[in-house]
């Protein structure tokens, strides 16, 4: 997994304290239904933002990143992969064997929870959003810069190390750049052993190459996962990160 079960967000509080949370169950058009959880600010901004978790799944790191963003302003809901093969709750039991069923997803399936997610945010129940972006975290980063061509109306993606390349579930982003028809905003560590440099320069140049919106960063000697309160040495890092995703949020809302 990316994150250790008592990681949390790199973010200080938002200016909105005032912040409503609710578990709750989604269903997506497939008849499936999967756990989410949903952070309302009091003064919403009109954006929404559906939060990709890394292979473990819905688990309280996420439950927070999604109230950090709900202080600034946007709507949130972080969201579960697993309901069709663990059923519903959180994934917070460190014991819970999440690669057993991070194997069992398909991306049809995980592209169908992420759209009942953006049409909740739509919703009353949600926010009512205006714009919708989507923002993962290692396989769920991966899974962010590939919604746009798997048909997920959203306004712009960011993706935290998500890797960019073919890999063992089929084409990445970089090979699907042309599909890719929103903003996109990619965040790696330098030092990431798996993600070389290589392949980040693929997806720059890919998403160069088909006229993208698109802003690639490579933080220098920061690890797979450095966006993590516990990386004091890489703090500069994960707060510069998470200056350009409101920045990006707050540009094409």
């Amino acid at each position: 997994m990316c994150f250790e079960p008592d990681s949390e967000p790199p973010v200080e509080n938002g200016p909105q304290g005032d912040v409503s949370t609710t578990s709750l169950t989604l269903t997506a058009a497939d008849g499936a239904r999967f756990q989410a959880f949903s952070a309302r600010p009091a003064r919403p901004s009109g954006a929404g933002v559906v939060v990709l978790p890394d292979v473990r799944g819905l688990y309280r790191f996420y439950r927070d990143l999604a109230v950090r963003f709900a202080e600034f302003g946007h709507a949130a809901v972080a969201i579960d992969y697993f309901g069709r093969t663990a059923g519903i709750g959180d994934r917070d039991d460190p014991d819970f064997p999440f690669m057993d069923h991070v194997n069992k997803t398909t991306r049809e399936g995980v592209q169908a929870d992420v759209d009942a997610a953006v049409a909740y945010l739509r919703s009353p129940d949600g926010g009512t959003c205006r714009s919708v972006f989507t923002v993962g975290f290692c396989f769920g980063g991966r899974r962010s810069l590939l919604a746009p061509a798997l048909g997920g109306a959203l306004t712009g993606v960011v993706g935290f190390y998500g890797r960019p390349v073919t890999g063992p579930d089929g084409p990445g982003p970089a090979d699907l750049a042309g599909e890719l028809s929103t903003p996109v905003l990619a965040l790696f560590g330098g030092a990431d052993p798996a993600i070389p440099p290589e392949d980040v320069s693929a997806l720059e140049a890919a998403l160069a190459a088909a006229g993208v919106d698109h802003e690639v960063v490579t933080y220098p000697g920061a690890p797979h996962s450095f966006f993590d309160r516990k990386y004091e040495e890489h703090a500069e890092a994960s707060a510069d990160a998470w200056r350009r995703v409101l920045a990006f949020i707050d540009r094409l809302s």
